[in-house]
């Protein structure tokens, strides 16, 4: 036996024994005294909630608390649901500049049978620093090639030793970049622009186009091979069936005011469910998204003017214009180009949106019950309500002010540790 086998198989026994900290299976949970902010009706003063079995089994006033239960005192304390990311690359990507610790693109343009949940490493350190800071779940998203698929993006609780017991649903949707329509490019390596005719590039834009349209036709023609029982197994055509048959939407990355208008035209030709991530330009076509009930997942609001002559404040903005103009959005921190931040910071993306005209609860929302609506995922995440997963935070005041202090932390319906690395240096270096 080799070095690497000792250690590997030492490893997994060690994942099988230890216990989780503070998890027993079937434990029952009672949160007391706080405030509790369901985002689903009425701010509860001095309510209850019973966690048991992973699910919240009661919320109000006057709850009998279980004999059984373990308590924790929410007096003087607040209760929301988890933060949800719903777009991002955690525990794809540790240290951006080290090409070995990021696994967020496989080979090939289009790759619609693979998982991201697959490369997902639990051990990773941004998943404690950014589980502390009340968000409680993500989604974690592949990335793709311009005009190719890149997988299909999946959804992770923020805590557990394995990525089985982190997982809350393998796929909610097949990540699509959609080809853009750019004249002007630059090479990072030469440090220069270069310019092509627009006929150059239009050609090889409807040439991208034709190909995912190829390949949403072969699932189509596959799908009705498979019902009839004529069907050779192929992986990446079965995956996309499930998007052609509307089971699955695609999430399709898009920013220029153009490209999004084109992607909505094709999602609507096609027949398929569009997820519009990053939206730049959403604000511009918000009539069309609003029209064709297209929901955005917002990139970041902390992010400079994307063209030259903008206002300072459109990235700030964008949220408020959605919104007034009545079409669906949450937010999510990412960014379209250069490294994407740790999810921990994505309260503050919202917050920064609350000043510039997004009503404070829409800003709640679109971190935590927006993101589970637009996936699909509306019934079980996303409020305080019975039935729901018990992802919770319990903080000394809101968590969109950046002073707040986020006490408590519920993954999949049990505490989970608020230690990181972060705090870890933070008593290190306070103690010299």
């Amino acid at each position: 036996m080799t070095k690497r086998t000792i250690v590997s198989t030492c490893i997994a026994l060690a994942g099988v024994v230890a216990p989780r900290v503070g998890f027993a299976q079937g434990e029952t949970y009672a949160i007391t005294g706080g405030t509790v902010h369901t985002l689903a009706g009425p701010t509860i003063e001095g309510g209850t909630i019973i966690v048991q079995d992973g699910l919240i089994t009661a919320v109000g006033n006057g709850i009998a608390v279980p004999a059984q239960a373990r308590v924790i005192d929410a007096t003087g304390l607040h209760v929301y649901p988890g933060i949800f990311n719903a777009f991002s690359q955690l525990g794809l990507q540790e240290i951006n500049a080290v090409a070995v610790t990021n696994d967020v693109m496989e080979l090939g343009e289009f790759n619609p049978h693979l998982y991201a949940a697959t490369a997902v490493h639990p051990a990773s350190e941004r998943i404690p620093v950014t589980r502390a800071n009340g968000v409680t779940h993500v989604v974690a998203a592949p990335s793709a090639r311009a005009g190719g698929i890149g997988g299909q993006a999946s959804l992770i609780g923020l805590d557990g030793w394995t990525v089985e017991e982190m997982l809350i649903e393998r796929s909610v949707g097949m990540v699509l970049s959609w080809p853009s329509l750019q004249t002007r490019s630059f090479n990072f390596q030469t440090f220069s622009a270069t310019n092509r005719p627009f006929s150059e590039v239009q050609e090889r834009y409807d040439e991208a186009v034709g190909r995912i349209r190829d390949w949403l036709s072969a699932a189509r023609q596959y799908r009705q091979a498979e019902e009839s029982g004529a069907a050779s197994r192929d992986l990446k055509l079965e995956a996309l069936a499930l998007v052609v048959s509307g089971e699955l939407p695609l999430l399709v990355l898009a920013d220029a005011a153009r490209d999004i208008r084109n992607a909505v035209e094709f999602a609507e030709a096609e027949g398929v469910r569009m997820v519009l991530v990053s939206g730049r330009d959403a604000w511009k076509e918000k009539a069309l998204l609003a029209e064709k009930s297209v929901p955005v997942l917002l990139r970041a609001t902390q992010n400079v003017p994307p063209q030259e002559d903008d206002p300072y404040h459109l990235a700030y903005s964008s949220a408020t214009q959605l919104y007034e103009a009545g079409v669906q959005f949450a937010m999510t921190g990412w960014r379209s180009s250069g490294p994407n931040p740790p999810s921990r910071t994505l309260a503050y993306e919202a917050a920064n949106a609350v000043k510039f005209g997004l009503p404070e609860e829409e800003a709640l929302r679109a971190i935590t019950r927006y993101p589970a609506e637009i996936l699909g995922l509306g019934d079980r995440l996303g409020t305080i309500e019975e039935g729901k997963i018990g992802n919770l935070v319990v903080t000394d005041g809101n968590p969109l002010q950046i002073r707040t202090q986020v006490m408590h932390v519920f993954v999949n319906g049990h505490p989970a540790s608020l230690d990181n690395k972060h705090r870890a240096l933070y008593e290190r270096y306070r103690a010299r």
